[in-house]
């Protein structure tokens, strides 16, 4: 597998993780409602780390992105 190949399957991998996450937390919202406070400041469970995970995975596809074509943010 070359490096851009990999870089691809990474950003694959992340983007099928994040579409992943987003179903669980739809599903989390229409069962038990989100509040603002739980978005924002949730301590545990499922959102506890959701935010942030979220846009750590988010961040990193568009590194990917511009590393396989070999541009800059």
């Amino acid at each position: 597998m070359t490096d851009v190949a990999a870089l691809k399957q990474e950003k694959q991998d992340l983007i099928e993780k994040m579409l992943g996450m987003q179903q669980q937390f739809i599903n989390h919202e229409h069962e038990n409602g989100v509040s603002g406070k739980d978005y924002w400041a949730s301590s545990e469970g499922l959102l506890a780390d959701y935010r942030q995970s979220y846009q750590d995975m988010a961040n990193r596809v568009v590194d990917l992105a511009h590393q396989i074509v070999g541009s800059h943010r």
